[in-house]
């Protein structure tokens, strides 16, 4: 096991980042997230606390018969010994024996009122628990990290103690010494002068384990690096308790891409995008998209004059190429665009506009006429398509004309509300009469629109409606503002955007339900 000559990405995602609030992970959800986590090429990866809890038990005996992993080594989290008790003999450390991970990650005590007000025992005990603890690990076979809780406050308040508990560890075995900011208060300058103290002073290999309470997770991490730590800690998507941890792809992306440090497995960088995105999904936590680099508005333009520069290199505005993380560069047509925004992103779409300047300040003209009636179309690609097509093809791509609509919602004598929507149109040569109910009025009208269509086009049956969103636009009016409704539909296979303006809820939902539909059977008959 080569500890030593490689630099360390160690992802604590399924222990540390599992203290997120709201988030909460099966046994299954953090297998699967692991094997998302060695695609990324991560060295390491923390599993959880066997012993502590029956999920991260169950998980370490899944992982032994289950997991198969190419570039990651399996982590267990523990404590040291408890006061009093032999290494030997401590249930919880026995867990972190009989785990089946081949290294162990030790939180250790290393400020001193930690040691006498939360652990309830002496400094000098406390130097003991970590020897043993380590030693005995060691003797079983297993590698040994130190994870230096509250480090930064300790190395504050005694200096002499905190470097103790790291000097004790590395002696005993420990191949390193992770120094935490815990309480995420750190600023980068304040890291590389403590990590070069302690390199200086003990001779231990140290890592960095950074919180984001500070907004300097992600600075710190690199901090430690550049004053010589050489084992980085952090959570993908910088999931974890309070603002979260360090977000291990945007450190290891600013590793590589921008301080030329081969930290991952060359070529897994392009990964990054769709593990961050695929791990979100198990999490269900939305992916954030002003993340740095993986992030669906990382390489978003919307400015006209950025569009324009962009047209002649797409660089001038970008920092890096996308591609070198498994991104893309997006144009959002909004009511800021200029004609080189809309021709960039008819080419996006597959339409070549360069020759037809009259087309393009037609179709700018229309994006910005719309979006001052409440439209917006950077959030909604798929109606923005639709439009560009009638605009080029002289009229809006249509399989259905529709009749009529109507929506009514009762309340029976249960108290149960009830909507029954009837929606009346002709596909393909036939007319259908169809009737619809749902637990809400845009459910009703979804359910019978949907039956509608689905009796000329069977293929509408694996569409489906994966997210809605509200917004009134002019509060000031009350009751009579202007309604703006966002639909994301998926065939199972991808997703796409809608939007629909109206006076009331149900008017702009019927308006983006029918571009959805509209867009998908556009999609699957193209």
């Amino acid at each position: 096991m080569d500890l030593h000559g490689s630099f360390h990405v160690y992802d604590t995602t399924l222990r540390d980042g599992a203290q997120q609030e709201g988030l909460n992970l099966s046994v299954a959800d953090k297998l699967s997230i692991a094997r998302q986590l060695d695609g990324l090429g991560v060295g390491y990866i923390e599993g959880g606390w066997p012993g502590s809890n029956p999920k991260d038990t169950e998980f370490f005996r899944r992982a032994s018969q289950e997991l198969e992993l190419t570039h990651a080594k399996l982590a267990a989290f523990g404590a040291t010994r408890r006061a009093g008790v032999r290494a030997a003999d401590d249930p919880l450390v026995a867990a972190l024996r009989d785990s089946g991970a081949g290294v162990v990650t030790l939180v250790a005590k290393s400020h001193d009122r930690h040691v006498e007000l939360a652990l309830r025992t002496t400094l000098e005990e406390n130097l003991a628990m970590v020897r043993d603890t380590v030693t005995h690990l060691r003797e079983e076979g297993q590698a040994v990290f130190l994870d230096a809780e509250h480090f930064f406050d300790g190395y504050r308040a005694n200096r002499a103690y905190a470097l103790e508990v790291l000097r004790t560890a590395a002696e005993a075995g420990a191949e390193v010494v992770a120094l935490c900011d815990t309480n995420g208060g750190m600023l980068p300058d304040w890291v590389s002068d403590v990590v070069l103290d302690v390199i200086e002073t003990t001779g231990a290999r140290v890592g960095i384990h950074a919180h984001n309470d500070s907004g300097c997770a992600v600075a710190n991490s690199l901090a430690a690096v550049a004053a010589g730590a050489s084992h980085v800690q952090g959570c993908i998507n910088g999931y974890g308790e309070r603002t979260g941890n360090a977000d291990l792809v945007t450190v290891v992306a600013n590793l590589e891409l921008k301080l030329d440090r081969s930290v991952l497995p060359q070529g897994l960088l392009k990964e990054a995008t769709r593990i961050a995105h695929a791990v979100a999904e198990v999490t269900n936590v939305p992916p954030a998209s002003r993340q740095p680099y993986v992030g669906t508005s990382a390489f978003a333009h919307k400015a006209g004059l950025h569009a324009s520069a962009i047209k002649v290199d797409p660089d001038l505005y970008q920092h890096l190429d996308p591609l070198v993380v498994g991104n893309d560069m997006r144009l959002l047509v909004s009511d800021m665009a200029g004609r080189a925004s809309i021709e960039l992103k008819g080419r996006e779409l597959g339409y070549d506009l360069s020759e037809d300047r009259d087309l393009v300040t037609r179709v700018t003209d229309r994006v910005k006429l719309l979006e001052q009636r409440g439209y917006t179309f950077e959030a909604a690609d798929a109606s923005f398509e639709l439009l560009l097509a009638e605009e080029v093809e002289g009229a809006r791509p249509s399989y259905f004309d529709v009749e009529s609509w109507r929506v009514i919602t009762e309340t029976r004598t249960d108290g149960e509300a009830v909507s029954e929507a009837t929606v009346k149109l002709r596909a393909e040569g036939v007319r259908y009469v169809v009737t619809g109910e749902g637990n809400g009025p845009v459910n009703a009208l979804d359910a019978a629109l949907r039956e509608a269509i689905g009796q000329a086009f069977p293929e509408v049956a694996k569409f489906e409606l994966i997210d809605y969103k509200v917004r009134i636009l002019d509060q000031g009016h009350g009751t009579d503002a202007i309604t703006r409704v966002l639909i994301e539909t998926s065939d199972g296979e991808s997703s796409w955007v809608t939007v629909g303006v109206g006076a009331n809820v149900i008017e702009a939902s019927w308006g983006a339900l029918v571009d959805g539909l509209t867009f998908g059977l556009r999609r699957q008959h193209r």
